[in-house]
This record gives structure tokens, sequence and C-alpha cells, in this order.
């Protein structure tokens, strides 16, 4: 795998390929398999095309880099891609089995090596490939790759109580615990309270 500077500083570096696709494996599971969300209990959304389209738009993601147009999903892909998500959620959120969960969706999604486009760019799907299992098999190789290079630490869940949402840390030293300012904020109120109660 290369290592490139890529958000990550210091000696853990992880090269753009691995690392968007990563993000796109993070999406999935927070916009489309989560049910607890910063201490409330959240549905599936009702409409995932709609949803994944507004996420991806806010996240800036595009299958390809450097791309201006959104991404434009079909229903049947977007309730495909909410399969994919299920499936990816105890790969990133540090269930004990990940590596086999990891292995059944790579198998799944028929990911192997190939070039498209002119110039030629390499992906880690099939030529016949589907919109989903593209993105499925992308973004589980992703993760294999993570993984492979010692860096599973970096695929998390949530420490807070109340929070399933995960995210590809990308600190110097893999120390990040929560998903935003306002788990953290939460999770100190209640570690503070719980001192003041001990006291």
């Amino acid at each position: 795998m290369t290592i490139d500077a890529w958000r990550i500083t210091g000696q853990s570096q992880i090269d753009s390929y691995v690392g968007r696709w990563a993000e796109l494996a993070v999406l999935l599971v927070n916009e489309l398999a989560v049910t607890r969300v910063r201490g409330r209990d959240t549905e599936p959304p009702p409409d995932p095309r709609v949803a994944l389209e507004a996420a991806l738009a806010h996240a800036g993601w595009s299958p390809s880099p450097g791309a201006a147009e959104p991404v434009r999903l079909g229903d049947e892909d977007a309730a495909r891609l909410a399969e994919v998500a299920a499936e990816l959620r105890p790969i990133l959120g540090g269930d004990p089995d990940a590596v086999t969960a990891l292995n059944r969706v790579l198998i799944r999604h028929r990911a192997v090596p190939s070039l498209y486009g002119d110039p030629p760019v390499l992906a880690f799907h099939a030529p016949d490939a589907t919109l989903a299992d593209a993105w499925a098999a992308n973004a589980a190789t992703a993760l294999a790759m993570v993984i492979g290079v010692g860096q599973g630490v970096r695929l998390r869940s949530c420490e807070a109580d109340g929070c399933e949402l995960v995210f590809f840390d990308v600190t110097r030293n893999a120390s990040r615990r929560f998903c935003g300012l306002s788990c953290q904020n939460r999770a100190k109120a209640t570690a503070y309270r719980a001192r003041r109660r001990g006291i």
C-alpha cells in the first residue's frame, strides 16, 4: 500500500484513495445504520436516497476525486446502500469479529482490483458491478487496507453513552474517543457529575 501524506500527521499515514472510501463507509453507517445518536434514539431516514444525497453533498464526497457534480442515486441504489451500511456497521463498531465480517463483505460484493477509465484509474470492484456493489467493494477494500497495515484502531465508534456514530480517526496518535465535540462535552459533564457525587 502506498503511504502518502493525507490528513494524518505523524508517522501513520493513509493514502487518499483509502481515506476517501473509508470516509464513505463511515458516512453510510452513520446515515443508515445507527439507532442512537448523541444520546437520542434515531430512526432510519424515511427516504434513504434523499438522506444519502444530502449527506454526500454536505461531506463534499464523490466517487472520483475532484468531481464537481453532486452524486445522484436511484431509489434502488439507496436501498442497496442501506444494506451495505448494515454490513459495514460491525466492522466500524469495534466488533471482535470485524475481520470475518469484512471478509464476507469483500466476497459478497466481488471486490477485485481493476482498471477503468481513460486515463486508467484503479478500483476494487468488478467492471460490471452495480453502483452499490462497486461502492461496497471499494469501501470494504479501503477498510481492509486500514486494518491490514495495523491501523484498525482508527476505525472507531463513539465512546459516549447513547451514541453509536462511527468515525475514521485521523489524529496523530489515534487518540480520538468521540464522534464530535457535543459527545465529548456530554461525557465530560457526566464524568464531572459522577466525581461530584463521589465527594
